[in-house]
Formats: structure tokens, sequence, C-alpha cells
């Protein structure tokens, strides 16, 4: 099985900005985590990052193919990435939604996602364990699939 992990805008930033919020581990460390636990349950990562929604969506259309599932941290585009939503759904493929902080008690704003209703899941609050966690449930729900 091998999944892609796609981080939106800003998420570069990680480890720098605002640590109350989003922690002080670094994309790279979150990343490295990600392998680790992907490796343990048999399954491949690769990782994209990009704070612009067309290079998001052009990596999305140029890998889809060779992947079981998506993990997306959508960051800001979250909100408002209507096309991103659209090239999530145009995979076919399951994707499960990752926030570090907890978007629902932070601003308002924050509340709407126009990713989560075409995703399988959304994993909001969890800090960098959310990440891990959705690699572990698109694993298992893999495993199921190829059983029945």
């Amino acid at each position: 099985m091998r999944l892609l992990v796609i981080n939106g805008p800003n998420l570069n930033m990680l480890g720098h900005r605002d640590r109350d919020v989003y922690g002080a581990m670094s994309l790279s460390d979150i990343e490295e985590m990600v392998r680790h636990r992907a490796e343990e349950l048999g399954a491949e990562v690769e990782f994209f990052q990009s704070n612009s929604e067309g290079a998001i969506i052009d990596a999305l259309q140029a890998r889809y193919a060779s992947v079981n599932g998506i993990v997306i941290n959508p960051g800001a585009l979250t909100h408002y990435g209507l096309s991103l939503r659209e090239a999530l759904v145009d995979t076919g493929l399951p994707v499960v939604e990752v926030h570090i902080s907890n978007i629902y008690a932070r601003e308002r704003w924050r509340h709407r996602s126009v990713v989560a209703p075409v995703a399988v899941g959304q994993i909001s609050g969890l800090g960098w364990r959310g990440y891990v966690a959705a690699v572990e449930y698109l694993v298992a729900s893999f495993n199921e699939r190829a059983v029945e």
C-alpha cells in the first residue's frame, strides 16, 4: 500500500510558527514520525507540501494513480479551496483531512471545511499524532477491503 501525504500553505513553517497552537515539531519531524509508523504497518508514504493550491492540484493529478489513499492538511485551503476539493474528488481515493490544532476551538471562520464533506474522515486537534492516526486508519481500511 502507498499513501500520499499532502500539506498546504504555511505548513512548511511548522516548528517556527505559533508554537502554542502548532507545537515545536517541524514538518520534516512529522514526516519522519509518519514514515516510521507507515513502515511498521507495511505501507509506503510520499510527501508533498506547497503554498500554492495549483501546485497541490498538479501533484494530486500526477500522483493519484500510484497511491491508495491521501492524508491532507490543507491549511487555510480547508476553508475556501474549492478547486482542491474537486481535485480530491476526481482522484476517487479515500481522503483523511488532518489538522494539528482543533479548528473548532479557534476562530469561527476556521470551523467550515470544504474538504470534510468529500473526505472519509477528519482528524482535528491531535497535533502531529493526527497524521499517524490517519495513516493507521487508511492502512487498516485498505487491508480490510483486501480481505473482503
